[in-house]
């Protein structure tokens, strides 16, 4: 992948992306960093990294890729470790496994691993992470919370830190498939300038320069609080639901954009993303 200073990228997938079939998502993050580039997958949320990062490795290989390392943080000492940082030496891009968010944030924020992959970011690379590698992106990431029914005042919704290289935004993942929109609603009403972005399984979003495409087979819900008129979370008993009035929501499938700064969804044919691929389209 050929890096231009200060225009890195994101790649931000919802979870269960297709490994066997078309593959398309794991296609188009082989397509950006390329068969000559230097792909690290970091297995940090993970309980199985080895068997993880087999899979993956087996996966991308497949596709093309060449290069594709494995980055393991056990514990936090790990992230300190000169012979971890080398794996990340000459990387052009940067891959979080899915798992447990709050063990990604723990074990390397403010750590030598974690400026070598904000130096990536800003270098020009790519960033990309699945399910808890997802939420991490943003500088507030979704930990816990009811995600099966309406967002009630009282319920514990859990936000943290995340590594904020997408500003402004909040994403969940697994959305439809766990019926996460009560809590993504609920982190909007806490704070309506910040954007929801819901990542069903299978779909992903690839950001650069303020605006991202969708990319797989699953849907994209973007939640825009920016005009919000009321809502009760100041003033409501703990039991009753959340009530709030004046968003927005745009569903996107892929091939569509989104205009990060204007708030402004654009549509595509599905079978761009495809064509982009090579991915014959046609019917045998």
């Amino acid at each position: 992948m050929r890096k231009r200073p200060g225009l890195g990228g994101l790649f931000i997938i919802g979870g269960e992306e297709d490994k066997k079939d078309e593959r398309i998502i794991l296609r188009m993050l082989a397509k950006q960093v390329g068969k000559g580039g230097k792909l690290v997958v970091a297995t940090v949320a993970s309980e199985s990294p080895r068997v993880l990062f087999n899979e993956y490795e087996a996966c991308l290989r497949g596709l093309g890729m060449r290069h594709v390392h494995h980055l393991s943080i056990d514990e936090r000492a790990d992230a300190q470790l000169e012979s971890k940082l080398n794996v990340l030496r000459d990387a052009d891009a940067v891959f979080f496994t899915g798992g447990d968010q709050l063990k990604i944030t723990s074990q390397i924020g403010d750590t030598p691993i974690y400026t070598r992959v904000r130096q990536i970011f800003d270098s020009g690379g790519l960033i990309a992470g699945t399910s808890a590698g997802a939420s991490v992106m943003t500088e507030t990431m979704m930990v816990s919370g009811d995600g099966d029914q309406s967002h009630r005042i009282g319920s514990m919704l859990r936000l943290a830190p995340g590594f904020g290289l997408l500003p402004g935004v909040i994403v969940d993942q697994h959305f439809a498939e766990r019926g996460r929109i009560g809590r993504l609603l609920g982190a909007i009403a806490q704070n309506p300038r910040i954007l929801g972005i819901g990542l069903d399984e299978d779909a992903a979003i690839l950001v650069r320069r303020g605006r991202f495409q969708v990319v797989g087979s699953g849907a994209v819900y973007v939640i825009d609080g920016g005009n919000v008129t009321f809502s009760n979370i100041n003033e409501a008993k703990p039991e009753e639901p959340l009530c709030i009035y004046g968003l927005r929501m745009h569903v996107l499938n892929q091939s569509d954009t989104f205009d990060l700064k204007k708030r402004q969804p654009l549509y595509h044919p599905a079978e761009e993303i495809e064509e982009v691929l090579g991915i014959d389209t046609e019917e045998d």
